[in-house]
C-alpha cells in the first residue's frame, strides 16, 4: 500500500474521525442509535439497552476529545457486551431463562477497563444458553434476516455487522466469537488463552477466552488491549502485550494451511474463495506449508476428534453450575451434557486433559516452523435459522489449542460476508496481527 493510498476499511482506527474532528462520540453513538430503531425488531441482537447512560458517557467522551484529552484510542467506541459478562447497569441473563432479570449490579474485569478507558456501554447482546449451542434468542443474521448470525456471541457479532455498535466483546470455548464474525462480516479476536481478565464472565471453563469482535482490526486490538492494560489477563496468566495502536505490518515468511475435521463440509463457493486467498498468498511471495508436510499432517490427523475431546472436557467441567439448576428449565441439549458428564469420572476427564496437552505440544512444535496457521473461519457462509448456529468445525482447533486466532472478513460465499482465520503462536498475539495487517495491506 503506497503512502498517499486510503487505508484498507479494515485498518481504520476507531478514532480516525475524532481526531479529524468530522464526528464526535454522541454524533457516532446517534447514528447507532438510529440503526438500532430501525432494524433491532428485525434482528434482535439486545436483551437490554441503557440509552441514558451511554449518552451521558458520549457526552462527557465529546468534552475530552475536544481539550485535547482522550483516555485511549478507543475513547467514545459504541461498544455492546456480550450477556454472559456482569455490567453494573444492566441485567446479566447468561442465554438463560434460569437467569433472566438477574443483577449483580458489578461490572466485570473487562467493562470495568473499557469504562476506564472511555468506552461508551451501550447494551447487553444475545447470547446462547450459557455461551453453548442453543439458544433461546430469536437473533437474526444482518445481512440476510433468514440466516443465524451464528453463535455464541449472536447479538455481539450481529450488532457490530448491522452497524448498531463499533464494537462488541465475546466469549469462545469452541467458536463462539470466530465463527459468528465471519458470517456477519465483522472482525473476531480471541486472544491466547487466559490473556484477558475473564473476572465476571460467568464462564469458568479451561477453554473458554474473553475476546473482542469490531469493525475493524485496529477497534479489535484496542479493545482487546485496552482491557489487559488495566485489569490485565486471567489470575496467573500472562496477560496481553502490546501497544493500544495496531502493530506495524510484518510479511510472513511461511504460513499453513491447516485441514481441519470440517474440511469436508466446506460449501463449494466457500472452497473457491479460500482458494483464490491461497493463490493470492502464494504470489505475495510467501512459503505456504501444505499437508504435504509430514508434520503438518500428523498435526491435523492428531486434531480430527478435537470436537469430540472438547465436548469430553467440557462435559466433565459444566458438572458446575448445571447440576445446580431445575433439569426442566435447561434445554435438550444441555439436558445431554449434562448427562455426558454424569457418566464420566475424573480419570474420563485427566485423560481427556492429557491428550489435549499432548496435542498442544505437537502444534507447539510446528508453530516453531511457520509465522501463522490459515483456514477458513466457517465452513461457509451463514445457513438458514434453525436449531443451531452453524458447525464450530473450522473454530476447535485454536480453541483446544489455546492460542490466538482472528478471521478477517474479506471472502464471500454466495454473496454473503465470509472469514479468513488466521491462527498463530501461544502467546504472540501482536505478531498474529501483524501478519493480519500486512494481509490487508496486500488485499
Amino acid at each position: 500500500m503506497s503512502k498517499d493510498a486510503a487505508p484498507h476499511p479494515l485498518l481504520i482506527e476507531p478514532d480516525a474521525a475524532y481526531r479529524a474532528g468530522t464526528a464526535t462520540p454522541s454524533s457516532v453513538l446517534a447514528a447507532h442509535l438510529a440503526v438500532i430503531d430501525a432494524r433491532e425488531s428485525e434482528i434482535a441482537a439486545f436483551t437490554a439497552l441503557n440509552r441514558a447512560g451511554a449518552a451521558a458517557a458520549a457526552e462527557a467522551s465529546t468534552r475530552r476529545w475536544k481539550a485535547g484529552e482522550p483516555l485511549s484510542p478507543i475513547d467514545g467506541m459504541v461498544v455492546g457486551i456480550k450477556d454472559v459478562i456482569e455490567t453494573e447497569d444492566m441485567p446479566t441473563g447468561q442465554g438463560s431463562p434460569i437467569w433472566a432479570g438477574f443483577h449483580t449490579r458489578r461490572d466485570g474485569a473487562a467493562v470495568q477497563a473499557l469504562r476506564e478507558a472511555g468506552a461508551v456501554v451501550l447494551g447487553k447482546t444475545t447470547t446462547t444458553e450459557f455461551a453453548t449451542r442453543h439458544s433461546f434468542a430469536a437473533t437474526r443474521n444482518p445481512h440476510d434476516i433468514e440466516r443465524t448470525p451464528g453463535g455464541s456471541s449472536s447479538g455481539s457479532a450481529a450488532a457490530v455487522g448491522a452497524g448498531m455498535l463499533g464494537g462488541a466483546l465475546g466469549t469462545q470455548v469452541v467458536g463462539s466469537i470466530i465463527r459468528p464474525s465471519s458470517y456477519c462480516g465483522v472482525v473476531g479476536y480471541k486472544p491466547s488463552f487466559g490473556a484477558l481478565n475473564r473476572g465476571g464472565a460467568n464462564d469458568q471453563l479451561s477453554q473458554s477466552c474473553l475476546g473482542t469482535i469490531a469493525t475493524s482490526l485496529n477497534g479489535a486490538w484496542g479493545l482487546a488491549t485496552a482491557i489487559a492494560s488495566r485489569v490485565g489477563g486471567d489470575p496467573g496468566r500472562v496477560t496481553l502485550r502490546g501497544s493500544e495502536r495496531l502493530p506495524a505490518s510484518r510479511a510472513p515468511q511461511r504460513m499453513a494451511l491447516l485441514k481441519t475435521a470440517g474440511w469436508s463440509q466446506i460449501e463449494p463457493g466457500a472452497r473457491i474463495a479460500l482458494d483464490q486467498e491461497i493463490h493470492a498468498i502464494r504470489q505475495s511471495g510467501v512459503e505456504l506449508v501444505s499437508d504435504e508436510d509430514g508434520e503438518l499432517a500428523e498435526l491435523e490427523a492428531a486434531l480430527l476428534d478435537a470436537w469430540q475431546l472438547t465436548e469430553r472436557i467440557l462435559s466433565w467441567e459444566f458438572a458446575w453450575p448445571l447440576r445446580s439448576y431445575p433439569h426442566e428449565k435447561l434445554s435438550p441439549p444441555m439436558q445431554q451434557r449434562l448427562a455426558a458428564g454424569k457418566a464420566m469420572n475424573r480419570d474420563d476427564y485427566e485423560a481427556a486433559l492429557a491428550r489435549r496437552d499432548a496435542i498442544r505440544q505437537r502444534f507447539g512444535r510446528l508453530a516453531e516452523r511457520v509465522d501463522c496457521f490459515v483456514t477458513l473461519a466457517a465452513t461457509g457462509a451463514a445457513p438458514r435459522v434453525t436449531d443451531n448456529t452453524g458447525s464450530p468445525a473450522m473454530n476447535v482447533p485454536a480453541s483446544l489449542l489455546g492460542v490466538p486466532a482472528l478471521t478477517l472478513p474479506i471472502l464471500q460465499d454466495s454473496g454473503l460476508p465470509m472469514g479468513l482465520q488466521l491462527i498463530g503462536r501461544n502467546g504472540q498475539d501482536a505478531d498474529l496481527m501483524a501478519v493480519a495487517r500486512w494481509r490487508l495491506e496486500h488485499a
